[in-house]
């Protein structure tokens, strides 16, 4: 079996590197012959000599057959349009000459091209759906409801979803809401974002005291957020969660590991009244982020609760979990509710206010003197989130049972 995966970012983004290629390295171990479409921003320009072949060299040698297109920003609307287009005309060229089975496409855009091509050149579709666009881009205040653009993404939505013949969400509630029970036949796996868990295991105490001598955090108890600030993460109630944990308990100390500029969360900080030596925001290494973690006591994330968030699954909830670290979250985020209370991993905010906030911190103080909670984390990453077991599992799980049976037809498509 062969599949083209139709990815709209850049190759060399983070997301593409800790989420695309290792999911498709888990097709490959299925035996899945793997080709890859991305695009890239300026296109060949953004590329140093020799870099595009050394990229195209390595991932042939894993088994991943690499082409590019030129990602267009704007104008919004037609540079789109236009990029479907492009990316519709290679998958079909793709899928004759290479003979693919399966075009795998990763959100709406992608989705749009593999169901043109499919209309042209046959084969199968797995709309990988990464979230609820139309409403995404409402809650985000973006597009008004009910606006051209809405009603445009709606209807393309609708006939994505009955052009394809197979399904990924990343929650439990995503499928409900999709697909009632009683009314799909096609295949429809839930693979929320994970993570490999060994990365985040390799760091030992040795290593944990090294670093928290290193940034002067002994005796101190550590709060730790990995990501960006601001749009859908509410940085100003990270700050004062902070905040108030360090009123609560002088010895708090409060790390930022973000790529975003460092002032939009130093500021709140400072006007809370935190001085210097409570926090430190700074951006790392990829690969230095789990010493990070593991030097840490628990971890926070806050995201604006909104309907489309029922959708999400915030990979830094993996990458948490697997460093041993339990979570302060708010509630309405995809199905984290359901895996802090069941796990009991960590403590929910129902609202953002002092007295959730203080409610939130005594639980966690509960947890952190309790022997087993680190333990109890990683083995809710090795049970949710894990690359190879769960990932890559249902993955390969999806593209079997697309070809065991013939698939049905559903009309149940309207998620609001």
């Amino acid at each position: 079996m062969r599949t083209l995966y139709l990815c709209y970012f850049g190759l060399r983004e983070p997301l593409v590197q800790t989420q695309v290629l290792p999911y498709l390295r888990e097709l490959i171990r299925g035996g899945i012959g793997v080709h890859l479409l991305t695009f890239e921003p300026r296109g060949n320009r953004a590329w140093g000599k020799g870099a595009r072949e050394e990229w195209r060299a390595r991932l042939e040698s894993q088994g991943i057959q690499w082409r590019s297109l030129e990602y267009h920003k704007r104008p919004s609307l037609p540079a789109t349009l236009y990029d479907i287009a492009a990316g519709a005309l290679t998958a079909v060229r793709l899928v004759r000459r290479e003979e693919i089975d399966v075009m795998h496409a990763r959100g709406y855009v992608p989705a749009a091209m593999g169901a043109l091509a499919k209309w042209r050149a046959g084969g199968k579709l797995i709309f990988d759906i990464r979230g609820f666009m139309a409403e995404e881009y409402v809650d985000a205040g973006v597009w008004p409801e009910g606006g051209l653009l809405y009603r445009l993404t709606k209807m393309a939505e609708k006939r994505l979803l009955r052009a394809s013949d197979g399904f990924v969400v990343l929650t439990e509630k995503a499928r409900k809401t999709l697909f009632p029970p009683d009314g799909e036949r096609r295949p429809v796996e839930v693979i929320p974002c994970c993570v490999d868990a060994e990365r985040f295991r390799a760091f030992d105490e040795e290593s944990r005291d090294d670093l928290r001598r290193k940034l002067n955090l002994e005796g101190r108890r550590v709060i730790i957020y990995v990501g960006a600030l601001g749009g859908w993460y509410l940085t100003d109630e990270m700050a004062e969660l902070m905040a108030i944990a360090r009123c609560k308990d002088a010895s708090t100390f409060s790390m930022v590991l973000t790529q975003s500029p460092p002032e939009m969360v130093i500021r709140r900080l400072s006007a809370l009244g935190m001085s210097e030596s409570d926090y430190l925001v700074r951006k790392v290494a990829p690969e230095d982020v789990p010493r990070y973690l593991k030097a840490a006591d628990f971890a926070v994330l806050l995201i604006k609760p909104c309907y489309s968030k029922i959708s999400s699954s915030p990979t830094k909830i993996a990458e948490y979990l697997a460093s041993g670290l339990p979570v302060i979250s708010n509630a309405g985020i995809g199905d984290l509710d359901d895996l802090i209370a069941e796990d009991n991993v960590g403590a929910l905010l129902d609202a953002f206010n002092w007295e959730s906030y203080e409610q939130a911190l005594e639980k966690m103080g509960r947890l952190l003197l309790d022997q087993g909670v680190a333990e109890r984390c990683r083995e809710s990453a090795r049970k949710r989130f894990d690359l190879a077991s769960v990932g890559g599992a249902r993955y390969r799980r999806l593209y079997r049972r697309m070809f065991e049976k013939e698939c049905g037809v559903d009309h149940h498509f309207d998620h609001r």
